[in-house]
């Protein structure tokens, strides 16, 4: 039951598949921030099978996130004491990977097997629904066979389907040119990041391919704690760092602000927050199949249910497209700043596997 929860209507991402519109992301579990890493481990696994149960059961999460495969792993363990062997088909479970960016140049193809029976055993499940694949850099060529072993082990029934975070149209149409088509893309996509926009939702359209998105709140900067304050200059976390910088590139903080207003106004009216507004603009868009939002707890569980509910009016799209129309970009295919540029590509972290 979703325990009086509306229903989350899911969507097919492709034939005989279905997710939710709204996914549960895992990376904010990846650090335990408490001494007491049990307690910690504890109210997360809580949380995420209390996500399931109202029916938020797709988990996106990642082979160098650590120690939170092995939490997901101990959630579903836990839905099985009240569910039984039919605990496993309640949830859609969307790992990745990501090779070592050291080891690109010499790519070893059996790593990619290494790597996902890792994942299902840290998981304790026999098949994991999406295995995304991001690599580092397009100058070490081997993209393409690392894909060609993802395929294997779809073949051999490990991976229910594969999908690549990160590519630009160029690689994404090289792999479906070889017969290695993915099932989904995973980009950074937000009212302030539209570069998903252009090329690629057209592309991911006329190719049945799913666009999932992180990054639609812009690491919590959708939100009223931000209207009408000035731009900040000390933070809390990298991704902060991150998204101020997409600001930037976005037109800079007044601009935002503007944006935010609008949003406000919005939310009001919807009987919700500037996050969840900003969130359903994007679920919305063409080519999308999901957004990706980083609950960490509970406390937002009823607005993320709330998300593919949102009906736009005309009025109200034609106040954002205003704002958006001034936006000075980020410019360039998806992820190339992330890749290419030093202000940017400094926030990562490239080598976790």
């Amino acid at each position: 039951s979703s325990g009086g929860y509306p229903i989350m209507q899911k969507r097919e991402l492709v034939p005989g598949y279905k997710i939710c519109p709204v996914i549960k992301g895992g990376w904010q579990l990846s650090s335990g921030h408490s001494l007491n890493q049990k307690i910690e481990d504890q109210r997360a696994i809580d949380d995420t099978t209390a996500f399931i149960e109202a029916g938020i059961t797709t988990l996106d999460f990642g082979d160098i996130y650590t120690g939170v495969e092995e939490l997901i792993g101990k959630s579903i363990a836990k839905l099985r004491e009240t569910h039984g062997d039919s605990a496993r088909d309640l949830v859609q479970l969307h790992t990745k990977y990501v090779p070592n960016e050291k080891f690109l140049d010499n790519f070893d193809r059996s790593d990619v097997e290494t790597i996902v029976n890792r994942s299902l055993a840290r998981l304790g499940v026999d098949q994991v629904d999406l295995v995304q694949f991001h690599w580092w850099k397009y100058e070490a060529k081997s993209y393409l066979a690392a894909m060609e072993e993802l395929f294997k082990l779809k073949d051999a029934g490990k991976i229910r389907h594969i999908g690549v975070t990160n590519f630009d149209v160029e690689r994404l149409s090289e792999m479906v040119d070889a017969g290695l088509k993915p099932a989904s893309i995973q980009v950074q996509y937000s009212m302030i990041d539209t570069r998903a926009e252009d090329e690629m939702a057209q592309y991911c359209v006329e190719n049945g391919i799913g666009i999932l998105c992180y990054g639609t709140v812009a690491g919590g900067f959708f939100s009223e704690r931000f209207l009408g304050v000035a731009e900040p200059t000390s933070f809390d976390t990298r991704s902060n760092v991150k998204y101020l910088l997409v600001i930037k590139e976005f037109g800079g903080w007044d601009l935002f602000q503007e944006l935010l207003r609008v949003l406000n106004v919005i939310a009001k009216t919807h009987n919700t927050d500037i996050g969840t507004i900003a969130s359903a603009y994007i679920v919305n868009r063409p080519g999308v199949a999901a957004v990706i939002v980083g609950a960490r707890n509970l406390s937002h569980l009823e607005s993320n249910l709330k998300i593919p509910t949102i009906k736009f009016s005309e009025t109200e799209l034609a106040a954002i497209a205003n704002v958006l129309s001034r936006s000075k970009g980020p410019e360039g295919p998806v992820y190339y700043l992330e890749r290419y540029n030093d202000e940017h590509r400094n926030i990562m972290h490239t080598n976790n596997n």
